[in-house]
């Protein structure tokens, strides 16, 4: 009798923690440190999707140029990238599309700064209240 029982447990825990692991897939809560090209830019893709980003948090490094590469998955719920960082040069706001676009800065200070999407509609939450937010973080 207690051979099933431990069965079950062990069964359980294993469902759960492929469960968690998953949604930490799923949310983009992983990180990508940007490596400086042989033309001198440090380039990043990053996709917005369904209230989150991936990567979660990018890593790059001051005064050396930053090209992201944006775009969103298909679907019908418009979204933004949203950096707002004046103290580091950092200025983004850009509509996303399932096409890429392009944008470029240099970070001239170290820091970490919120990446997020700025939509909401009406009286629902917005959509970095629901979780689409990330961190940038610039190093020396």
């Amino acid at each position: 009798m207690k051979q099933p029982l431990r069965f079950v447990i062990v069964c359980s825990c294993a469902l759960f923690f492929s469960a968690v692991v998953a949604g930490a897939e799923k949310n983009g809560r992983d990180t990508y440190i940007a490596s400086v090209g042989s033309d001198g830019v440090q380039r990043v893709r990053i996709i917005g999707s369904e209230y989150f980003f991936k990567p979660y948090r990018v890593v790059v490094k001051v005064s050396v140029p930053v090209e992201f590469s944006v775009s969103r998955e298909a679907g019908i719920v418009p979204h933004t990238l949203t950096i707002k960082a004046p103290e580091a040069g950092i200025a983004v706001d850009e509509d996303l599309s399932t096409e890429i676009r392009k944008i470029t800065f240099t970070p001239t200070a170290p820091g970490t700064y919120p990446l997020y999407c700025k939509n909401k509609l009406l009286f629902f939450k917005s959509h970095r209240e629901r979780g689409m937010e990330g961190i940038l973080e610039v190093v020396p």
